[in-house]
């Protein structure tokens, strides 16, 4: 039994392995075979948000017979049969004879979840009430036909004495787009996700009470649906009842979407940190293959290897020797970045294989034996999901604080190693473009501290009989939440990333083009200085080091501050005579002079055509060209989030943008997967895979059709 090749592996072959397996799915118009073992992750998200089609193998049908065929001979020679011909729970030792009756009341009264309002409720007493009409009380469309998937797959492996006409009906769900709108709360994934499974059981009986959901989100019932789509409702037989509603698969169905962004992001955290690595003037080092291979986690190796390939051909990262009585070593949040994200890799990969292999689980009780016997147990305990989630959020929410700390540390000029106060771009007196981003951050991480809180409040439930309850759809829920604040944090680390690269490269240009203008006015002043006397490196060196030391200044003060720096350089060298002085004064007023304003020109021409890309490693070229280009984030100035006064407003609403807009258009590349593309596709060449064998592979066929209105967007 293959369980959909659950074999661990490193995390990025497996990422990789899921979206060349999702493209080619997603490319294709041969649809997915069910049989009850193969489904796979990619496979979940190719029919939830793309709309792939699905159908069922010849073989699983015929499980479906076999099992069919064994509860009608139980019954037959009287046995006792849970939730057939007894009644359920607390009251199973209450018996019935009328098996199909018990299906309908079990279904009917498992409909208890709250829903907004419908046709029937009338107009709203009050209408500003809070999140009266919003969707947030429905589960997203997408997650609903994962379930769908899910279920019919789990059915088909023959256990649960189901006809083919009712999986078969809800395969045409799926089919035509017939989405039951299935509450947000409500179930303890106990024994299983009873009540949201239950508007699946009462959708395909063409109930008028359920409503469901079209293509365009247009709210009708299950018998007007099935009358236009020529359907008939089924009759529910001995045990399909219980069947469909006794399962793990809306949890499993969220799990699965969930732990796909997940890695996703994932990934993305191992690029923006060789971004920050670049960004901070960091070094390759604290990456050096040498620590993995004397602490071997297969995480840290893998992570390590990633960022190591992430920045090859950088001309940001620095040799680090500490001669400059700076820090011998980058601070902890580039440094240790290694060791930080290999365990959450190494539990992401077993959340995921936890996962896949619930969804190609039997998950109902009583079950059937291909020798032909009914067995009580346990299978819906949903704890397997729960577990599945807890870790993932865990995970999450180390990331979030890694890349709040990198973050941070760009914005602040006593940690950015010369990088200026809130990112700006123009004297620090006149903006402070990148303050906004510190607060925000600051926000979005405490929520993902709040959120990586276990989901551990079981409720003894159902007369005492359920005393044991998984919460696996709370958690999973929660951990989506925890996916869109990340997309939010990673969007906004993204953003300034660019900025503090842009800043980073104007610095170096400046100093490549002003080197030999500071060379001749040095040599008018003292002629007998060339550029390769230890003077003038010395001199350099200072300049140098005093433009870091001076981010906080005006170009007006900075310039001076600089200039009077070297004085002592002149005066401790052993050339220096007392006569020199007014030599001096005279040199550091005329490069005051002369920095200040080949600075300024400098700064101007970069913020009008500046590109960072030349100097950028492999990975942060391709996501500073997609920010750029693709997505149109400039370098950020005043005069380029100024608001519009008077009649300039030529752009419309677009005509007016702030610090968040941009951050808006960079969350949505990533909650609609444009971004997880750009990163699978470097991951897959950073792998050795090639752009041809991997990067495009990875990436081709993937259309932007993905829900973006919904709460569980693509990543």
């Amino acid at each position: 039994m293959s369980y959909a090749s659950t074999t661990p592996k490193f995390h990025s072959d497996l990422i990789l392995d899921s979206y060349a397996l999702l493209a080619t799915v997603t490319s294709t118009v041969s649809p997915i075979s069910l049989d009850g073992s193969n489904l796979k992750i990619p496979h979940i998200v190719a029919v939830a948000r793309y709309g792939a089609k699905t159908t069922i193998s010849l073989s699983a049908s015929q499980a479906l017979v076999a099992s069919l065929e064994t509860l009608e001979k139980k019954l037959a020679d009287g046995d006792v049969i849970y939730g057939v011909n007894t009644q359920f729970g607390g009251t199973a030792d209450v018996r019935t004879n009328k098996p199909a009756e018990l299906q309908h009341a079990l279904i009917r009264e498992l409909h208890y979840g709250i829903l907004p309002p419908g046709p029937q409720d009338g107009q709203s007493q009050n209408e500003f009430q809070h999140n009266i009409d919003t969707e947030m009380a429905h589960l997203p469309r997408s997650w609903t036909r994962a379930t769908l998937l899910i279920r019919i797959n789990t059915l088909l492996k023959g256990c649960s004495g189901v006809r083919p006409l009712t999986v078969q009906r809800l395969q045409d769900l799926l089919r035509h787009d017939i989405t039951p709108m299935v509450p947000l709360r409500g179930s303890i994934s106990a024994s299983g996700d009873l009540s949201p499974l239950s508007y699946l059981a009462g959708a395909i009986q063409g109930k008028p009470t359920i409503r469901v959901l079209s293509r365009d989100n247009q709210t009708s019932n299950a018998k007007l649906a099935f009358a236009k789509f020529g359907l008939e409702g089924v009759e529910l037989g001995a045990k399909e009842g219980l069947a469909i509603a006794n399962g793990t698969a809306v949890s499993a169905a969220a799990a699965a979407l969930v732990i796909h962004d997940a890695n996703t992001l994932a990934v993305l955290s191992q690029l923006l940190t060789a971004m920050s690595v670049e960004a901070l003037g960091g070094t390759i080092e604290s990456f050096d293959p040498f620590f993995a291979e004397t602490r071997p986690h297969p995480g840290q190796i893998e992570s390590s290897g990633n960022i190591l390939s992430f920045l090859a051909s950088s001309s940001l990262t620095k040799v680090n020797t500490g001669a400059d009585a700076s820090l011998r070593q980058d601070r902890y949040s580039i440094r240790t970045a290694a060791q930080w994200i290999g365990p959450v890799l190494e539990d992401l990969v077993l959340a995921h294989q936890q996962i896949v292999i619930e969804a190609n689980s039997a998950t109902d009780n009583p079950l059937i034996t291909p020798t032909g016997t009914f067995i009580h147990g346990g299978n819906f305990q949903a704890k397997a999901i729960t577990s599945a989630m807890e870790k993932t959020r865990s995970g999450l929410q180390s990331i979030g604080r890694m890349l709040f700390s990198q973050c941070t540390e760009l914005i602040n000029p006593s940690t950015s190693r010369g990088l200026p106060p809130n990112l700006v771009a123009e004297d620090p007196s006149a903006s402070l473009i990148f303050k906004g981003t510190d607060l925000h951050i600051a926000a979005l991480t405490s929520e993902l501290g709040f959120l990586a809180n276990p989901v551990n409040h079981v409720m003894t439930a159902e007369m005492g009989n359920q005393s044991l309850n998984s919460l696996a759809l709370i958690s999973a829920r929660y951990t989506e939440t925890a996916v869109e604040v990340l997309s939010q944090l990673v969007a906004v680390h993204l953003v300034a990333l660019c900025q503090a690269l842009d800043l980073r490269v104007l610095v170096v240009g400046f100093f490549e083009a002003y080197r030999p203008q500071f060379s001749t006015l040095l040599h008018q002043k003292y002629s007998t200085i060339s550029p390769t006397d230890d003077l003038f490196l010395l001199l350099w060196n200072q300049v140098l080091k005093s433009f870091d030391s001076t981010v906080s200044l005006d170009a007006s003060s900075r310039f001076t501050s600089i200039s009077k720096s070297l004085r002592n350089t002149f005066i401790d060298h052993p050339s220096f005579m007392p006569t020199s002085l007014s030599e001096i004064n005279e040199f550091t007023l005329a490069l005051a002079e002369s920095m200040e304003d080949a600075w300024c020109k400098y700064r101007d021409a970069y913020l009008a055509h500046g590109n960072a890309s030349p100097l950028l490693g492999m990975a942060s070229r391709v996501m500073y060209g997609f920010v750029r280009e693709e997505l149109g984030v400039p370098f950020l100035c005043t005069e380029r989030i100024r608001t519009p006064r008077g009649d300039d407003c030529s752009m419309g609403e677009e005509g007016g943008v702030t610090v968040g807009s941009y951050n808006g258009v960079v969350y949505r590349a990533v909650r609609d997967g444009r971004l997880g593309k750009v990163a699978i596709g470097i991951l897959g060449e950073a792998r050795g895979l090639g752009k041809e064998a991997g990067a495009n592979e990875a990436t081709n066929g993937l259309s932007d059709v993905g829900e973006r209105g919904e709460r569980n967007g693509e990543l």
